[in-house]
């Protein structure tokens, strides 16, 4: 039977009732004005009457994929800004050219590195998602050729110049980085809630604010380094353990604010603070991520556990963490020496290259 506006006890609403090609229909309009209820009557007609013909493709659009992916626990970072652009749009009208066209209008100039993160990972992830549930046929999206990732590391000696040069508010955050593998924006967004300096641990929380990308919170044994650190932080122990001056003094000592919260994004907040240390230290082309490479480069040499390393540091798989073992193949050296073992006498002499650490960047 056709739809009809029905009126519920106690609710100021007119709601659908009805079956539409024998798919059952029965929900609220939303309003209580009868000629506005018989409009969204028609339409809903409209569309259930395209579902059961063309299927859902044709009439589920991007934002109820997007509502359905994190209503089943999808991540929901950067999927607010492509709900804008293409929240209205029909499934089966979204392709390679709009996702496209959404990069561009989005994040225009923005490296291929960032669309990528921004836009095309959360849109697929929406639309795999939606394909599972047989809302549309699953996607092939080309996303931007991007370079082999970077990854920068130093060594402990190099470390502690830099701990040397960094100035008194960024000496704790600088420690705590090396110490743990934080992502900048989780250690900028930290609480005291989620420190345990009794038990040697912290805990990163699946949060937005804080900029968290997997969506499993996980916890970290602090170095007794870090302990220290964060020990004798100079303000009291409530909401953001990291802090800035505020550059300006008061009676009772020098302001410390929380940092500025840029949407889980890390970076700029630090940015002259940085500069400087690395100036003083004479250390060159090294960011605040590179702390993170640092730590997993230190965490393997140690322990040479691959499985460890990536539930410590928040990886989503071992794939993620086996750069790390393609750069630290020292253990490797009996294997590679058992293998001309019988004419090792017969070489000239050499000088053996070490790798130094020290600017050592894959490309």
């Amino acid at each position: 039977m056709p739809l009809k506006l029905t009126r519920r006890a106690g609710s100021p609403y007119y709601y659908l009732r009805g079956t539409v090609r024998g798919r059952r229909v029965e929900e609220s309009t939303g309003t209580g004005d009868k000629e506005a209820a018989d409009q969204v009557r028609i339409k809903r007609e409209a569309e259930e009457l395209q579902r059961s013909i063309h299927g859902d493709a044709v009439s589920r659009t991007f934002a109820e994929a997007a509502l359905s992916y994190m209503e089943q626990g999808g991540e929901r970072a950067h999927i607010d800004a492509l709900l804008d652009h293409l929240g209205k749009k029909k499934l089966a009208q979204i392709g390679q050219a709009e996702i496209d066209d959404a990069a561009r209008k989005l994040l225009p100039g923005r490296s291929d590195a960032t669309i990528n993160r921004k836009v095309y990972t959360p849109a697929v992830a929406v639309l795999n998602h939606a394909a599972g549930k047989r809302w549309c046929s699953k996607p092939t999206i080309k996303r931007p050729k991007q370079p082999e990732g970077r990854m920068r590391w130093i060594t402990p000696a190099e470390a502690d110049r830099l701990i040397a040069a960094a100035a008194p508010h960024l000496k704790p955050l600088l420690i705590f980085l090396l110490a743990t593998g934080a992502r900048l924006s989780e250690a900028l967004y930290l609480e005291w809630d989620d420190v345990h300096l009794s038990a040697g641990q912290v805990t990163f929380r699946p949060t937005e604010a804080r900029g968290i990308k997997s969506g499993k919170a996980r916890s970290v044994p602090l170095h007794p380094r870090a302990v220290v650190a964060l020990a004798n932080l100079p303000w009291d122990r409530e909401g953001f353990v990291f802090r800035r001056p505020a550059g300006k003094i008061h009676k009772a000592g020098r302001v410390w604010l929380p940092y500025e919260n840029r949407a889980g994004e890390g970076g700029g907040q630090v940015k002259t603070a940085w500069a400087g240390m690395l100036a003083r230290a004479k250390i060159a082309d090294f960011t605040p991520h590179d702390c993170r490479h640092t730590w997993a480069t230190w965490h393997y040499q140690a322990n040479r556990d691959l499985l460890a390393l990536m539930q410590l540091g928040g990886w989503a798989s071992l794939a993620m963490v086996e750069r790390y073992a393609h750069v630290n193949v020292s253990n490797l050296a009996p294997s590679i020496n058992a293998m001309w073992n019988d004419v090792a006498t017969d070489l000239p002499d050499f000088v053996a290259l070490q790798p130094t650490g020290s600017g050592d960047v894959l490309r």
